[in-house]
């Protein structure tokens, strides 16, 4: 039988032994997964490598974690033992462990689906022609999804096919390659390649769960790569797809047992972190034993995203636990399943994103009306009155008349702030939307309780709206251009 092994380039590697951060992203053990080498013999074997060792690692948190800390979804309380002074206080450099991380993350992915990809070209599909194509769809899929996450944080703009982006890797790598990097127009041609197969192949019985990429996950990742390119009409195209597929938007009375992965409610795709197995909690990002304030809580919500959260609107009682003070307000988006505290399944697409994708879109071809009525359906669904109802009861949220394009994009980013907060959103956004909306990072006074002269924001034209490229990149790969500013 021959044994295949799963060979790290040194554009991969990246000097991992001394990264010690970055075992996070290759650590993930799931029921199935095929460690080292694995055989691959039919279409079974390519579905197992898929499910088990693909699959895996998916991960995002990475992203989620620093763009909290670096923008102002979040707060330093004085209850913090040293953990993320650096980020928080816009100290941003090619060392930083978390984008070294997700570096290696997004590269592990898109070097195991090479290896399937190359090994699929071995085997006869003629066994199960329709499932053969489904496991290159979803693969492929995931290789598109690794680019999508990866080339907006390192590429000084997102919109522009000129400029520098990441590392082009179509194939398994020999460990001495040094790849450069490529422009962006050359990592789309990829990302395009990839979406139209997957689209054009997935089966009538693909996997229909939400936790495997399905194609209606499809439709959401190709709504939010062309929001990032600045394309509404495609962007709108995509999210509107989405959402006649998807579910609805879920309502304010059984929001809360969507984000303890008790429903399904308007998920689209998550990845999935069962209660058991070696999976990284994603609470334990800003805390250490629960979601409380008895928890060893490390970085709490900012006093301005909680400021925007109405008493009326549910997200205010379900992303902050109930034992927060007036100084400490704890998150608790992530509250847990089961008897696992702190881990939940990361959520990747959902409808009220494709909601305000398609909002977005709107505004970008100035139909400012459409784009409130949008929007406001979000906040509607976030209404709620509690039992038993106060008087005056509470009255739902009505659309906002925009005067032109730059008060619509301030009123969606305060949306996308309020309900995409701690899933990785905020900074991007900014990035893309800073400047037509005349807003950047927005923290309060009170926010860094350690230190009162943090500056509480960044000029949306610093070159830190653009990541480094790890220090263990540019130290293995003599090729790679490091971005300006560090």
């Amino acid at each position: 039988m021959k044994k295949i092994k799963i060979v790290l380039s040194s554009i991969i590697i990246l000097g991992t032994l001394s990264i010690t951060s970055c075992k996070d992203a290759i650590d993930i053990v799931q029921d199935g997964e095929v460690n080292e080498s694995v055989a691959f013999q039919n279409v079974s074997d390519l579905r197992s490598f898929l499910n088990g060792s693909v699959y895996s690692t998916v991960n995002t948190t990475d992203e989620i974690h620093l763009t909290s800390l670096i923008t102002d979804e979040s707060s330093l309380p004085l209850v913090n033992t040293g953990f993320y002074n650096e980020e928080y206080r816009f100290i941003l450099t090619s060392s930083n462990s978390q984008v070294a991380s997700m570096w290696l993350t997004h590269y592990t992915t898109i070097n195991r689906v090479n290896r399937l990809l190359e090994e699929a070209v071995k085997i006869n599909p003629a066994e199960n022609p329709v499932e053969y194509k489904a496991v290159l769809a979803e693969a492929r899929a995931l290789r598109a999804f690794a680019y999508i996450s990866l080339y907006p944080y390192f590429t000084t703009n997102m919109e522009d096919g000129n400029a520098l982006g990441v590392m082009l890797v179509k194939d398994v790598p020999l460990v001495d390659v040094k790849p450069p990097r490529v422009k962006n127009s050359e990592i789309w041609a990829l990302i395009d390649e990839d979406l139209a197969y997957a689209d054009a192949n997935f089966a009538s019985n693909n996997l229909t769960s939400y936790k495997f990429i399905t194609k209606n996950a499809l439709n959401a990742m190709r709504a939010r790569y062309y929001n990032y390119r600045n394309l509404p009409a495609l962007a709108s195209q995509y999210a509107n797809a989405a959402i006649a597929a998807g579910p609805a938007l879920t309502p304010a009375a059984s929001y809360r047992s969507m984000w303890q992965d008790a429903i399904q409610g308007e998920n689209i795709f998550v990845l999935s972190r069962p209660s058991v197995g070696g999976w990284r909690n994603i609470a334990s990002l800003w805390t250490t034993n629960t979601s409380s304030s008895s928890g060893t809580v490390q970085i709490s919500m900012g006093f301005n995203l909680f400021n925007l959260m109405a008493d009326s609107d549910i997200r205010k009682s379900v992303f902050v636990d109930p034992t927060s003070t007036s100084v400490l307000k704890v998150i608790d988006k992530y509250p847990g399943k089961n008897n696992t505290p702190l881990r939940n399944d990361i959520k990747v697409f959902r409808t009220s994103e494709m909601v305000l994708i398609a909002a977005e879109a709107a505004i970008a071809q100035n139909n400012l009306s459409q784009a409130s009525t949008l929007i406001n359906q979000v906040r509607t669904a976030r209404f709620a009155v509690p039992s038993p109802a106060p008087t005056p009861v509470p009255v739902p949220p009505t659309p906002v008349v925009y005067a032109n394009q730059a008060e619509a994009y301030r009123d969606l980013l305060k949306e996308r702030r309020i309900e995409l907060c701690f899933e990785g959103h905020r900074f991007l956004d900014l990035k893309r939307l800073g400047k037509k909306a005349g807003v950047s990072i927005d923290r309060n006074v009170k926010d860094d309780q350690k230190n009162t002269g943090t500056p509480l924001t960044l000029s949306i034209d610093d070159y830190r709206w653009t990541w480094p490229i790890p220090n263990a990149e540019i130290s293995g790969n003599s090729a790679i251009v490091q971005n300006p500013g560090y």
